[in-house]
């Protein structure tokens, strides 16, 4: 007598174990060591350069009466009536100057830490296309020191941040050892805001990533506002942001690759649970495998 048995399926293993890296772990994540000198450096040479570029008090001001005209003659809407309105309500201005000093550089080093961890691919372009609008800026500053609207008299401003505080800078410019105060266009405030917007946008599928770009638009009333920028500082930094976007491309694909590793960390998240309830489920974790008769022959 001749039995021939097969044995079941094999138990497939937990997915835990089979889990393939998905092409988001994967991805040209750049050593962190050498990203944190590459952009503690940037800072450092940016500021330098801005030190630099200070001290050029009268070339500072005979360009800031020239930005005041040329926004006459463009038709530019007034800055004072953006800080007419900051103006009905001290605590506005308050929180529009506190804006000012405490969300700029914070947002910015958030958005590339978080582009780091889970948009490698998003975050190298990020920081390439963040890297060449901060250079080219520090070459305007250094070649066309501007007086912010706050300290030029043509302009009727208030300087918001030493009437109602909080201020990044010091009541006297040309003694001003901590920031360089003519160093107005373009505005770095505005560029890199609007430079997160793009990246969240480029970076997440949610319907409402556009409502990132509220973020620029805010820091736009405020810089204005605050009579730390004009608006050709703004529309300045656009243009430098543009041209950075246009050189500086995101790779093809980058999107639907980093989408597809969501997906795939997704799919096994959940494989992860089903092999946990049945594992529940059998009491100890383990589901016995028993041979199946398929026939006999005698």
């Amino acid at each position: 007598m001749e039995s021939r048995t097969e044995p079941a399926e094999a138990e497939p293993e937990p997915a835990a174990a089979i889990r393939r890296p998905s092409p988001q772990s994967t991805a040209a994540r750049p050593p962190l060591v050498r990203e944190l000198l590459l952009v503690v450096g940037l800072f450092v040479v940016y500021k330098v350069g801005r030190q630099l570029a200070d001290g050029h008090t009268a070339e500072a001001f005979r360009n800031a009466n020239r930005v005041w005209d040329w926004e006459r003659t463009l038709h530019l809407p007034g800055e004072g009536s953006v800080q007419g309105a900051l103006l009905h309500s001290d605590t506005v201005v308050h929180l529009a100057n506190t804006y000012y000093a405490t969300v700029h550089f914070p947002a910015t080093v958030a958005f590339l830490v978080w582009m780091y961890l889970q948009r490698p691919v998003h975050y190298v372009w990020a920081r390439r296309v963040l890297a060449a609008v901060t250079a080219a800026a520090l070459a305007l500053h250094l070649t066309f020191p501007l007086a912010p609207p706050r300290l030029l008299a043509a302009a009727g401003l208030v300087d918001t941040g030493q009437v109602y505080g909080p201020t990044v800078y010091g009541a006297h410019p040309a003694t001003d050892e901590m920031a360089n105060q003519f160093a107005a266009m373009p505005s770095l405030h505005f560029g890199w805001a609007l430079m997160v917007a793009i990246g969240l946008i480029a970076a997440t599928r949610s319907r409402l990533r556009w409502l990132w770009l509220l973020h620029p638009l805010l820091t736009l009333l405020v810089i204005v506002g605050t009579a730390n920028h004009y608006w050709l500082d703004a529309i300045v930094a656009t243009a430098l942001l543009g041209i950075a976007l246009a050189v500086i491309r995101l790779p093809r694909g980058a999107g639907a690759t980093e989408a597809h590793g969501l997906v795939a960390d997704e799919a096994s998240d959940e494989a992860d649970g089903a092999v946990g309830n049945s594992g529940g489920a059998g009491g100890a974790g383990e589901k016995e495998s028993v041979p199946e008769l398929v026939g006999a022959r005698r």
